[in-house]
């Protein structure tokens, strides 16, 4: 384990990876100043939802933890052809006049994850399902035809 804090937190994810478009954000991990905006600090907290990506021989299997949402709160779609888009948005509780609150630390505002897919991804057979405020997309991959051998017989 290193003794020196890790900067770009504690993700599983390579900036060099061309299909990872996630952005850092360098006040990750940092208290925030009583100066920011409340609905700065809300969309900052919910906007970290995090991401597994896992490859298997035939799919592209993505697990986000979305505490609280229901799938009815929850889109999953692929745009340009080439980029899974997981947005989503957990409202603020209503406030009545006689409530008072002791502690509020549930986060809430928006969702919005991208990530470029690789070009063997089947976009047509995307599947998502939500269980236990974990979303699961499968995203199958098309079969990687070995190519043909032909042997050349030498004369000589």
């Amino acid at each position: 384990m290193s003794l020196i804090p890790s900067f770009f937190g504690n993700r599983r994810s390579n900036i060099f990876d061309p299909f990872f478009l996630d952005i850092w954000d360098p006040s990750e991990g940092f208290p925030f100043s009583s100066n920011f905006p409340s609905s700065a600090q809300e969309t900052t907290a919910v906007a970290n939802a995090r991401i597994d990506w896992k490859e298997t021989p035939e799919a592209h299997l993505f697990k986000v933890d979305l505490p609280g949402l229901k799938k009815e709160e929850v889109k999953v779609e692929v745009e340009d052809g080439s980029v899974l888009q997981i947005s989503g948005e957990r409202r603020k509780e209503q406030e009545e006049k006689n409530d008072k609150w002791h502690r509020v630390e549930r986060s809430s505002g928006k969702v919005l994850r991208r990530f470029r897919l690789p070009e063997n991804a089947k976009l047509d057979e995307v599947r998502a399902a939500m269980e236990n405020g974990v979303l699961t997309v499968t995203v199958p991959k098309e079969e990687v035809k070995k190519p043909e051998v032909k042997a050349i017989d030498i004369s000589g």
